[in-house]
């Protein structure tokens, strides 16, 4: 337990993501060695937003290293929803391709839920659609959303046994916060989901033997909200002004999540830093969802990546 001459545990997502990539890449290998079936992740994009193209390409190069194919389609601002539509159609009925992204967001004239519903759900990596939603919420195999999947990971590697524990996720978005809840109510937490509306959100943090900050607002979770020795999973990821006024002035900016990392790390027993922590896991679980689909499309059971 940190307290005022300690210091948290620093959870590192950076490393826990290279050892997952590294066990993908090894188990990916022998399943083409043995079955002849090397796993495919398609990426589309459409348009040309920045961070969308590094995250895109980030992905690519992710994905060659691990030994999966990887098609990149890079497609015009111009695109239309029927094209954008024909070409999942197309690698729906690709039997190399065994996962699907398309890259958010997309152009605001393109309807995404239009377009994720259109994934073939076995194909559907970023585990959106509501077929997938809806086997997780159930307890039935399918692609796990990979933040918190990765989220969940860090968590059993950090504490072991997850039963019993009180978790509290502040956010209660399709993509983090309600998968979140679900994968943690598998591990037999006791699970809180709070949000904008919850009465004295503080005080249903300082409850949490698990805290996970998914809200999308920098530095909310404040150190006085955490319970002392508790494990804090920031999945923020906001940019605000430099913390030099000069830098700042040029309109420099850095990276925080939603909790106060210098308040927060004197009283957790553990933390994921921003950047660093939950981020870096998101890639490695996408892999991770396109060798699983791999071997569930030719019926044979996946070996275990998470340990």
């Amino acid at each position: 337990m940190a307290g005022p001459d300690t210091r948290a545990a620093i959870i590192d997502g950076k490393a826990f993501a290279a050892g997952l990539v590294e066990r993908v890449a090894a188990a990916s290998a022998r399943l083409e060695a043995t079955h002849g079936l090397k796993p495919g992740l398609a990426v589309v994009i459409v348009g040309e937003d920045p961070a969308s193209q590094i995250y895109v390409r980030n992905k690519g190069e992710t994905t060659a290293r691990a030994g999966m194919r990887s098609d990149t389609y890079r497609l015009a601002d111009t695109t239309s929803q029927a094209e954008l539509l024909a070409l999942v159609g197309t690698l729906n009925a690709d039997a190399g391709i065994h996962g699907i992204l398309v890259q958010l967001p997309l152009p605001a004239r393109i309807d995404s839920s239009a377009v994720l519903g259109a994934i073939d759900p076995d194909k559907d990596v970023d585990g959106f659609h509501v077929v997938n939603a809806g086997r997780l919420a159930v307890g039935l195999p399918g692609l796990v959303p990979c933040t918190p999947l990765g989220s969940t990971m860090l968590l059993k590697h950090q504490l072991g046994d997850l039963s019993g524990l009180n978790a509290v996720i502040v956010g209660r978005s399709n993509i983090v916060g309600k998968p979140m809840a679900q994968l943690l109510l598998a591990e037999n937490c006791t699970v809180t989901i709070a949000h904008s509306r919850s009465r004295d959100l503080p005080a249903l943090c300082r409850a949490a033997d698990i805290l996970v900050a998914a809200v999308g607002r920098p530095e909310m979770i404040r150190g006085d909200w955490i319970k002392p020795g508790a494990t804090v999973i920031d999945v923020g990821i906001n940019r605000v002004p430099s913390a030099d006024p000069v830098k700042a002035a040029e309109g420099r900016t850095r990276v925080v999540g939603d909790v106060a990392f210098a308040e927060a790390v004197t009283v957790a027993g553990a933390i994921t830093p921003v950047p660093g922590g939950v981020g870096p896991m998101t890639i490695a679980c996408l892999l991770a969802n396109t060798y699983n689909a791999a071997c569930r499309a030719a019926g044979i059971e996946p070996e275990r990546l998470d340990a």
